[in-house]
């Protein structure tokens, strides 16, 4: 049976991990003794506050603004928290954003924004986080999805788009770097109370219509899934590979 503290030693990168989904992963990765480098784009002072709990943990964290479209800012955000940390163990890439519109609205811009920020830079911080990661023969790349990657849902064609390139990539990773022992998977949650939210118009609906189909009678909280995240760290999901993992209350079973 392995420690609470099984990551103490260890370094993460997770992107966008100021507030929300990323935020919850940070500190149950924390809460196992993992050093966190803290990424955002706008909102600084969440990522401050996330920061200073992490710290609270007994760890280290770095926070560090980079955007996610921007493959020069993906790559420096790992060198950065390799530098403070001396490697890079983990790699979350959760970081997402997207133009909610129907596919026949969509232009190219719409289309690279959202690939680029939700798929691209998953593909490129792996890269850049692997040979530390090979160094040690231990890794460990998480990738979080969403249910849109499968299922249509209203205005979320470039962002569902993002979401399936997300777990293909992920995949792929999985398949490279297993030998290596680095293991890939992907989380998908399910509707999760974040801020996130805000930006559907359809908001209320989506809520009111999670509450009442989630079979576990309530809905998925960041902590949640920061705690499925902490597991795939863990060497007890070593033969865990490649797997898009839903957490989601049960709510995709009746959706």
């Amino acid at each position: 049976m392995q420690s609470n503290n099984y990551l103490a030693g260890k370094s993460a990168v997770i992107t966008g991990s100021g507030r929300g989904i990323g935020r919850g992963i940070a500190l149950a990765l924390a809460a196992r003794g993992c050093n966190i480098a803290v990424n955002y784009a706008r909102h600084r002072e969440a990522a401050e506050e996330t920061a200073a709990a992490i710290e609270a943990l007994g760890v280290q964290a770095l926070v560090v603004k980079a955007n996610m479209a921007d493959a020069d800012d993906v790559r420096r955000l790992v060198e950065r928290a390799a530098e403070r940390f001396g490697s890079v163990d983990i790699f979350v890439g959760n970081a997402a954003s997207g133009v909610l519109r129907p596919v026949l609205e969509i232009t190219p811009k719409h289309w690279d924004w959202s690939l680029d920020v939700n798929a691209r830079s998953i593909l490129i911080g792996a890269q850049v986080a692997a040979p530390y990661m090979r160094a040690k023969g231990w890794g460990r790349v998480l990738s979080v999805t969403s249910i849109g990657s499968r299922r249509v849902l209203a205005e979320y064609s470039a962002v569902g788009v993002s979401k399936a390139a997300i777990e293909a990539v992920t995949r792929y990773l999985a398949v490279e770097l297993a030998p290596l022992g680095i293991i890939a998977n992907c989380i998908s949650p399910g509707v999760v109370l974040t801020d996130a939210l805000d930006y559907f118009p359809s908001k209320t609906e989506i809520i009111t219509n999670a509450q009442e189909r989630t079979p576990a009678g309530r809905l998925v909280t960041p902590a949640d899934v920061g705690e499925l995240a902490a597991w795939l760290c863990s060497d007890a999901a070593s033969m865990v590979v490649g797997q898009t993992i839903e957490i989601d209350g049960g709510y995709t079973l009746l959706a």
